[in-house]
């Protein structure tokens, strides 16, 4: 299931990204119109910041605003960033692999080998999908 975290840090992106010429806007106002408590959304924000999706500008006109075009944001790049590993069990993760405890042998694992095509169609959709092609 979808974190919060997630939902509405995808909501505020697609927020930015829809603004003329990047310019800033208020965590207040991103939170206002999204319906998002603003004390939540200003820790998904300062998150995005530092994983490089976001800058922040300080003083009148200042706000969060998108650093890069919305088509170069890919979905798998911002899950992995708010949601953590996209597989679904571990043994199956690329970049946050661990044997699973109760696992006899990975190859022939049942489990694994559905979570493995499960993994890999999701992994395409996200791929596939930018920010721009959000909204």
């Amino acid at each position: 299931m979808l974190s919060k975290k997630t939902k509405y840090g995808l909501k505020a992106l697609a927020h930015l990204a829809r603004q003329k010429d990047r310019t800033p806007v208020q965590i207040a106002t991103i939170a206002e119109k999204e319906n998002i408590s603003r004390k939540f959304l200003e820790s998904i924000l300062l998150t995005l910041r530092k994983s490089g999706f976001l800058a922040s500008k300080k003083g009148k006109g200042g706000g969060y605003y998108l650093l890069k075009n919305p088509k170069d944001i890919k979905m798998s790049d911002v899950m992995r960033i708010l949601e953590g590993p996209i597989a679904l069990t571990p043994c199956v993760s690329l970049n946050f692999y661990e044997k699973c405890t109760d696992c006899v042998n990975e190859e022939t694992c049942e489990v694994r080998h559905l979570m493995l095509e499960v993994r890999d169609s999701t992994l395409k959709i996200f791929n596939n999908k930018s920010l721009a092609d959000m909204i």
